[in-house]
């Protein structure tokens, strides 16, 4: 979903090819994702995979997503490895959490750190953002990158314990290229469901 976010924002055209869960782990695509992840971006002989590095290099190529100015391009940069060091991270454990650690007699307790870990960081996220529409300035690759990890929270009450944070991600998914990208990865899930 970055990715297709990124290339509608950019109005560039691309094509999408599934990889079945079963096919992580075959060679041919090891060799395109040595961790037997998606997404994975080809573009000639280029194959680049992690959607942080698919993000930060469409948005190189293309105009639209990165400042001209030096300085401002550094600080929406900065905020993308924000997004995925510092704000991901305790969310991918409350993951952890709801899925592998099921009914197990610890669960409660680190939903409870976990949580706390995320407000703290949601609190700090909020602060800094404030009355801005955006991390820094214009719309950016940043944004692009912060608003998707946030979403992983929705469902969760913690992101409604921030009305700043829950502006910012209306204001996000509210731009047409958002629109589109989540229309056209629903499309694909839909098909995909039996």
């Amino acid at each position: 979903m970055r990715v297709r976010w990124a290339m509608e924002e950019v109005g560039q055209p691309y094509a999408v090819r599934l990889v079945p869960w079963e096919k992580f782990k075959e060679e041919t695509h090891l060799a395109r994702n040595p961790f037997g992840q998606i997404p994975t971006y080809e573009e000639g002989d280029l194959t680049l995979f992690e959607s942080g590095a698919i993000v930060l290099h469409i948005a190189e190529r293309f105009p639209g997503l990165l400042p001209r100015d030096a300085a401002a391009r550094a600080r929406a940069i900065m905020w993308m490895f924000a997004a995925l060091s510092t704000i991901e991270p305790p969310i991918v454990d409350r993951d952890v959490v709801e899925y592998a650690e099921a009914g197990k007699s610890w669960q409660g307790e680190r939903f409870a750190m976990v949580d706390e870990r995320i407000r703290a960081r949601l609190a700090q996220l909020s602060a800094r953002l404030g009355d801005s529409d955006w991390l820094d300035g214009d719309f950016s690759a940043a944004d692009i990158i912060m608003v998707h990890v946030l979403r992983r929270l929705e469902g969760t009450g913690l992101l409604e314990e921030h009305p700043i944070l829950a502006a910012y991600i209306a204001r996000a998914t509210g731009r047409p290229a958002y629109k589109r990208a989540f229309a056209a990865q629903l499309a694909v899930w839909e098909a995909s469901t039996p």
